[in-house]
């Protein structure tokens, strides 16, 4: 394969670009996406090569296109419905939980629902509470729904393949302070399955778990617990339902301790279901309790002194890291 450096937000274009070329049936609709070439140019240049009526702008209100889009996929399209960030997406939860998700399961298996809801989820920075939070774990409660959180320009391309060509629903969560990223990608096509985590360093002393953005913590925390000879195996989920549990059971059942990095509040959380299929499923294979890392349970506020001390960092990583060790942090 010939590979290339390109942005997340360009990989994520990408995607969309091969599959509307391959497919007439896909099409982009959300705010600013045409005219303006998307908030976060994620869809610049596809208003021109596709036209308004595959690329299409809509008014500020997100119940209304999501619950369009919803129909869309009721009736043979296979529409990508982007919010500008899912905070926005509150306001359409109804249509994506009970519309999308239900559908197959409601209709009797008549009518499918296969549609992406994209954009990005967690902090950005100075914020503030409302357009600070992640959402992963609130659409990974919903039978019916995916849920895809890639970190990195490659993956992005090749989930959001797959989630384009899925028969079911589809939520994938991306971040603002990721799209300028680079990262190597294929000029090849390439297709990434879902519900496949991926080893994305080797380790043997303890495992550290994420996705998205913190996907970038755990690496760094890893590089610098290497200095102090420990050696951390990471695990990126890249797909958050469905879990793909045996690959953090195979890498625990190696390194007998596990830490799980997860940018959203603790309680009933990514984290704290992955931490309960661990102790349920290779309880004898721990020799520290699994210990989490996670954004504070609170609202998100915007003082950056306040927003460091929200969020996960490679040195909270370390510290647990250790003390899961039994060594002094």
């Amino acid at each position: 394969m010939s590979n290339r450096e390109i942005r997340y937000r360009d990989a994520l274009r990408e995607a969309m670009s091969e599959e509307m070329r391959r497919d007439p049936s896909v099409l982009l609709i959300g705010e600013e996406v045409a005219e303006y070439n998307g908030a976060y140019k994620v869809s610049q240049g596809m208003l021109d090569e596709f036209g308004p009526k595959r690329i299409i702008d809509t008014p500020i209100s997100e119940l209304g296109f999501a619950g369009i889009g919803v129909g869309m996929a009721m009736n043979g399209v296979r529409p990508i419905v982007e919010f500008m960030t899912w905070n926005f997406a509150l306001l359409a939860i109804d249509q994506v939980v009970n519309a999308s998700a239900k559908m197959l399961a409601m209709s009797g298996g008549a009518f499918g629902n296969p549609i992406v809801f994209r954009g990005p989820s967690g902090s950005a920075g100075q914020l503030g509470a409302q357009h600070s939070q992640t959402f992963e774990s609130w659409y990974a409660n919903v039978p019916g729904l995916k849920v895809i959180s890639p970190s990195n320009p490659y993956d992005a391309k090749g989930l959001l393949k797959s989630a384009i060509r899925d028969d079911d629903p589809v939520v994938f969560m991306e971040s603002e302070v990721m799209y300028g990223d680079p990262g190597i990608v294929p000029e090849e096509e390439y297709l990434i399955p879902i519900g496949v985590a991926e080893i994305k360093r080797e380790g043997s002393d303890v495992t550290l778990v994420s996705y998205n953005k913190m996907m970038k913590v755990a690496l760094a925390a890893a590089d610098e617990l290497a200095k102090d000879g420990i050696s951390a195996e990471v695990i990126d989920l890249r797909t958050i339902r469905p879990l793909d549990i045996e690959t953090i059971l195979r890498s625990v059942r190696k390194t007998n301790r596990v830490v799980v990095i997860d940018e959203s509040w603790p309680y009933g959380g990514i984290s704290a279901e992955i931490a309960y299929r661990i102790q349920r499923e290779a309880f004898d294979y721990l020799d520290a309790p699994v210990r989490r890392v996670n954004g504070a349970d609170a609202s998100m506020h915007y003082a950056p002194n306040l927003v460091a001390a929200y969020l996960p960092d490679p040195g909270k990583v370390i510290k647990v890291v250790k003390e899961s060790l039994y060594l002094p942090s």
